[in-house]
């Protein structure tokens, strides 16, 4: 796996309920300010080991794709308002890891692996991963 880290903003908010409904289920997190996190990204790749080389896929190359596809279009930005792949999605994480596997899935197997798994660590206490 390969190691990215992040950080955003943003609020997880049901635009078809009302804001009491969203206080209700989302709590301090529907605020309508938005609130930010120090997210940690790990991406798990599977695949055939390469005789020639020895590994499945050279890791600088899976960074590559990571910093291009995700950290450069969502590192300091409002998930809510700015990052194009999460345009009409709740901003959970659990929305988010989805997002982050779909951006990653064709490049990866472009560079001859296969994604494994997509864990989003939000804080110390909470995580996802996200196997397809």
């Amino acid at each position: 796996f390969r190691k990215e880290s992040f950080n955003a903003a943003h609020r997880l908010f049901n635009p078809g309920w009302d804001q009491a409904t969203n206080d209700r289920v989302f709590g301090k997190c529907a605020f309508p300010n938005y609130h930010g996190h120090n997210y940690d990204l790990f991406v798990t790749i599977r695949g055939e080991i390469s005789e020639e080389h020895g590994f499945i896929m050279n890791i600088s190359t899976l960074r590559d794709i990571i910093i291009e596809k995700i950290i450069s279009r969502i590192d300091h930005k409002n998930i809510n308002l700015e990052v194009d792949f999460m345009k009409g999605k709740i901003a959970t994480t659990e929305n988010l890891a989805i997002a982050i596997w779909n951006e990653l899935r064709e490049p990866v197997l472009k560079a001859g692996a296969q994604l494994h798994c997509v864990r989003i660590e939000e804080t110390e206490n909470n995580s996802i991963e996200y196997y397809g």
